[in-house]
């Protein structure tokens, strides 16, 4: 058959989905900054976009089967890079997460966090039964613990929380069976006292604060206080993109990055929020019908891992300036203002694209 890899097979719905996004994004990222001495940000944002386009196109040429061949190598690499950062790291408040590479500063578990895809996807596809058992169940739970664990020695407790719903979605598509999972939310469930002390002091300081933040308004609980006053502030249309009160005057905790769509609720109201979200709605079910169209199941694999993640962070980040999460770090993709997150995202969707170039190869 014919081998469709020609610019007009990429998924243009997609991509217009994506770059949509990325627009609001850069408005709310100039609205949030442009009146501060962060004005001008939304260049560097812009640039970080151009570059994750050209990591996508390059990454989408290359079968992604070729790119399952050497998933150790890169599982190898991603290890070592985590070891790297907790030896040389750069730190800031307080969390050592950054490798200083060519003037910058690239946070290496977003790229493990590709790595691991890849590598879950490899995994699961090769596995010969349609029903994964317990030893199946633990070689996975092992392939990710060790990197799992090297983020939260950093400590990064959010991007450590990515990882667990990627394997949970993996896993239940490679046959996960019923009994398995409710025992292992019961075991879940009996470890949290013991996760609740491996918890650095600031960690659970956030979970406290989450449950009543008004008991420290001007501390602990400031961010969550001041991005639910913002959402609520914007009513149903907005104050208007740059007249939000909360935003221009500095009150909401890094509006241009995690707390961006609490920014965008207070300038374009409801209205605004709805229209963000259904645009992310659309670019999951978008994945996932790729994913459906996928000529393997390795491919599949790979799809499915991305949309886990994307569909993650857009839950965890909304439900986190509206107080009902910890604040916990994770970006809403696409939108908040950052290097090593955008990147990640178009290399992450640059392997759609790559199944999708493929699904009719022979």
């Amino acid at each position: 058959m014919k081998d469709s890899k020609g610019l007009r097979d990429y998924d243009w719905w997609l991509l217009a989905l994506v770059f949509t996004i990325c627009g609001i994004g850069l408005l709310e990222i100039w609205s949030a900054t442009h009146a501060s001495h962060l004005a001008g940000m939304q260049w560097k944002q812009v640039w970080w976009i151009v570059f994750g386009v050209l990591g996508m196109l390059i990454l989408s040429r290359i079968d992604y089967h070729t790119i399952l061949d050497q998933a150790p190598i890169y599982y190898l690499i991603g290890i070592a890079m985590l070891i790297a950062v907790l030896a040389v790291g750069h730190t800031r408040f307080g969390a050592k997460r950054w490798l200083p590479i060519l003037g910058a500063f690239l946070q290496v578990s977003e790229l493990v966090k590709l790595i691991i895809i890849i590598v879950l996807a490899r995994y699961f596809s090769e596995l010969r039964s349609e029903r994964l058992d317990l030893v199946d169940l633990a070689k996975a739970a092992i392939l990710v613990g060790v990197p799992l664990g090297l983020i939260l020695l950093q400590p990064d407790l959010g991007t450590a929380m990515v990882l667990v719903p990627l394997t949970a979605v993996g896993a239940f598509l490679a046959g996960l069976q019923w009994k398995h999972a409710a025992a292992l939310f019961l075991l879940g469930a009996m470890l949290v006292p013991v996760g609740w002390h491996v918890l650095k002091p600031y960690q659970r300081e956030r979970v406290t604060t989450f449950l009543r933040p008004e008991d420290n308004p001007k501390g602990s609980g400031y961010q969550i206080l001041q991005s639910k006053i913002a959402v609520g502030s914007g009513g149903f249309w907005g104050k208007g993109l740059g007249n939000g009160s909360q935003n221009q005057g500095g009150f909401v905790p890094v509006r241009y990055s995690d707390f961006i769509l609490a920014a965008l609720a207070e300038e374009l109201g409801f209205a605004g929020v709805v229209v963000t979200l259904v645009l992310y709605m659309a670019l999951l079910l978008r994945l996932v019908q790729n994913a459906q169209h996928a000529k393997d199941r390795a491919g599949m694999f790979l799809v499915m891992g991305v949309t886990s993640v994307i569909g993650f962070h857009v839950l965890v980040n909304a439900a986190m300036v509206i107080g009902l999460m910890p604040v916990t770090g994770i970006p809403l993709p696409l939108m908040s203002y950052g290097g090593s997150a955008t990147l990640f995202v178009f290399l992450a969707l640059g392997l759609v694209m790559n199944v999708r170039l493929r699904r009719f190869v022979n």
